[in-house]
């Protein structure tokens, strides 16, 4: 995510950095190469304009130009005016005081509409809220078939149309349904389109003021960076949306959505996907994310990650073992199948403040398949070996590789490494703790 983004502006802010006095003329060259970067990466041009000339503005004052540090002034008043563009603060869905809240999703076809409502509803059940999903897409073949799926798979009850009934009448009927049955949230994944059309928009605008949604959410692709853009400001001209959702973020290299929506349509991003599985839906943080585009990590994220896939008990408990000595290969196993249900090793490694420098040194990317390596050799251990690592000779080293199809290389680094973890997660508390084991893996497989 932003990889050519950051990649240019970490080049520019260092020539910044490296000089000790800066005049106009170097602010002026450092924003031109801002400018481009900006609109190479597909951001819209009237919000670059907005954005050079608010840090021009900025930078030739006195809090630059007197500083005994201007770089890094350039720097703060960068990611501040990032942070501005897309909206400052988070703002999540709001909840209606009568349930049930109900939540309409609208967007062209193919921005990943159906799959955010099975998201949403995993998020809402997540939270205690018992969420209906309603499959009123009744013009794409499948469509209701791919929502039941998913309801399937998160037990979450869907609401589905009777033959004859249009769009209109199954949302007000499952409104209607929800209420009578006690649901907290209504999720309606509307129809969607190839293209913005008239009979598109009459529908929607029908729906809309038969069920009176608390919130209308318009899912865009945020690959498609400019048209991400027109595509929202269509929308809401004619819907008048609460929110936006943008999909595959996973895979927006060039940031153009992100940077433009909010400041285009003045309509907040509320979530982002960044991913295709069901718990890859996340509140949108400009801060956060203006922090990923400078390359300066993301740690509030990662340690929420790690809050999820670790709970106090098991934390508890591994303390108890370090205390006396105790923390085992098998706890190492535990541990790294723990960090597999963070994420791939590539996107958390990037969360770390340095960490695009720690993967371009690395090659670009960790293989995913590292972590299976790990457990492969462990598990080519002896109960024995596992307990006590002190009894792994040379022949039971050269059995493990031939039993793991790995090498004695790679047994010995993690046993190497396996020690270095142990002595490192004595001081394992917290949030601290989770991050110096994401640190160990990352140095595991560099």
């Amino acid at each position: 995510m932003f990889d050519s983004l950051t990649s240019k502006l970490d080049a520019i802010l260092k020539k910044f950095k490296g000089k000790g006095v800066l005049n106009e003329q170097d602010i002026q060259e450092g924003l031109r190469e801002v400018r481009l970067a900006l609109l190479e990466a597909d951001v819209n041009f009237k919000v670059v304009k907005a954005f050079i000339d608010r840090i021009k503005e900025r930078a030739m004052g006195q809090e630059v130009m007197k500083s005994l540090s201007p770089g890094q002034q350039i720097v703060k008043i960068v990611y501040e005016e990032l942070c501005s563009i897309m909206g400052e603060h988070s703002k999540g869905i709001q909840l209606s005081p009568n349930p049930p809240t109900v939540i309409m999703l609208s967007g062209l076809q193919g921005s990943g509409k159906t799959t955010t409502a099975g998201k949403l509803a995993r998020m809402f059940k997540q939270s205690g809220r018992k969420a209906l999903l309603v499959a009123a897409d009744i013009r794409r073949p499948a469509a209701v078939r791919q929502l039941c799926v998913l309801g399937e798979n998160l037990k979450v009850q869907v609401y589905t149309p009777d033959g004859g009934k249009d769009a209109v009448t199954v949302c007000r009927d499952g409104v209607e349904y929800a209420r009578m049955y006690g649901h907290d949230v209504v999720i309606l994944d509307t129809a969607g389109r190839l293209h913005i059309d008239d009979e598109l928009m009459e529908e929607l605008v029908r729906i809309k003021d038969i069920v009176k949604p608390a919130e209308h959410l318009l899912v865009v692709d945020a690959m498609t960076g400019q048209d991400a853009v027109n595509i929202a400001t269509h929308f809401d001209k004619l819907l008048d949306i609460t929110g936006i959702i943008l999909t595959k973020m996973d895979g927006d290299a060039r940031g153009g959505a992100v940077l433009s929506i909010r400041h285009v349509t003045g309509k907040p991003i509320m979530l982002v996907g960044m991913g295709e599985k069901l718990d890859q839906l996340e509140p949108f943080y400009p801060e956060r994310i203006a922090s990923r585009i400078l390359g300066m990590g993301d740690v509030l994220s990662l340690i929420e990650k790690a809050q999820s896939a670790y709970s106090l008990e098991e934390v508890s408990k591994l303390k108890t073992k370090l205390k006396g000595d105790g923390f085992t290969l098998e706890d190492f196993r535990a541990q790294m199948k723990q960090l597999q249900k963070l994420g791939s090793l590539t996107d958390l490694i990037q969360m770390i403040p340095g960490g695009k420098k720690i993967l371009q040194a690395a090659g670009g990317e960790i293989p995913e398949d590292s972590l299976k390596r790990v457990e492969a050799i462990i598990n080519s251990m002896t109960v024995r070996e596992r307990v006590n690592h002190t009894v792994i000779n040379g022949s039971r080293r050269k059995r493990i590789a031939k039993g793991s199809g790995t090498n004695v290389e790679e047994v010995n680094r993690l046993l190497k490494h396996f020690l270095e973890a142990k002595k490192m997660m004595k001081g394992f508390s917290g949030a601290k703790g989770k991050l110096s084991m994401l640190n160990k893996a990352r140095r595991l497989f560099s």
